[in-house]
């Protein structure tokens, strides 16, 4: 693998790149920098913010480069959601796809994502019977938490040092 190629919305993918690039030695590229500066088909690791389990940016570099595995950054706990996620992505069983528990910060927030997370809110809120998941995703839009940390990219280094 050559580098991490990733997009973040609000800053929690780009930390847990930062630990990633630290921890693998690889170099670091948003997509959109990679595209200019890298060869088609380099084999990447692709780092991506979920929104509604769908992980930005990967369609379009699954188009460019060989992408060796995928850690999708969002709001569900380190490690679940893993078949919805591939799913919804249509990645490939081959491809090892981790999720890492990243956070939210509604302050950066725009648009579309900042308009249907306030829907969300504002659903599970006037909700009366709340699901244990539907009061723990509430807690967590009402949080503006930061979940980064070492810890959550575990699986993802087993797997990184193995295939190296």
């Amino acid at each position: 693998m050559r580098a991490i190629v990733f997009t973040t919305n609000t800053g929690h993918t780009i930390e847990y790149v930062r630990i990633l690039s630290e921890k693998t030695g690889l170099s670091a590229y948003s997509l959109e920098s990679s595209l200019k500066e890298l060869p088609s088909r380099t084999e990447i690791i692709y780092c991506g913010w979920l929104f509604a389990n769908t992980i930005k940016g990967y369609k379009k570099a699954a188009k460019h480069f060989n992408i060796k595995a995928v850690c999708a950054v969002g709001l569900c706990d380190t490690g679940t959601s893993i078949d919805e996620v591939r799913k919804s992505n249509s990645i490939s069983e081959n491809i090892p796809l981790f999720t890492m528990q990243g956070g939210i910060n509604k302050v950066k927030l725009r648009g579309i994502n900042k308009f249907m997370i306030n829907m969300l809110m504002k659903s599970l809120s006037s909700k009366k019977d709340l699901t244990s998941d539907e009061k723990r995703m509430l807690e967590l839009l009402n949080s503006d938490k930061n979940y980064v940390n070492e810890e959550n990219t575990v699986e993802f280094m087993k797997w990184y040092n193995s295939h190296k």
